[in-house]
């Protein structure tokens, strides 16, 4: 069983941040959490406000935990709203079904974490997690 290190977390969060960066996203948040939807690595740029964090875990709590994307989620949601927020609130919080996060995958196609993205649009928040886990050598789904 694989799973995923403090470094590659962070060099997803690195990764992720430069991406924002170079396309002039607005402050971003990125959280990266492990298979179990345990925090790995967390930044906050500068100027990101304080639900920033709240938000990008929610993402990638919900990512990782349904493994699949948060793209995926919320088009699962527009069908099934009722299931949807019972989920939300029987997480208390931590799960949001928005696009902006992705599941991390091993070379072996194990799920192993999940990155989620705050502070821009949903497809900005999905756009830099995919270039984070990529950079890191990883698969982005």
């Amino acid at each position: 069983m694989s799973s995923l290190s403090l470094a590659q977390a962070q060099a997803i969060v690195s990764a992720a941040l430069a991406r924002s960066r170079a396309e002039g996203f607005k402050p971003m948040g990125i959280a990266v959490l492990d298979g179990a939807g345990h925090l790995k690595a967390f930044a906050s740029e500068d100027g990101a406000s304080m639900f920033r964090f709240d938000i990008a875990r929610a993402k990638a709590w919900g990512a990782v935990g349904m493994g699949c994307s948060s793209r995926t989620l919320a088009q699962r949601a527009k069908d099934n709203p009722n299931f949807f927020v019972s989920l939300a609130a029987t997480a208390e919080g931590k799960f949001l079904p928005q696009t902006g996060a992705v599941v991390i995958k091993s070379a072996s196609g194990e799920v192993i974490g999940a990155v989620g993205a705050s502070g821009g649009t949903g497809d900005e928040d999905e756009l830099i997690c995919i270039a984070g886990v990529e950079a890191a050598g990883l698969t982005a789904a």
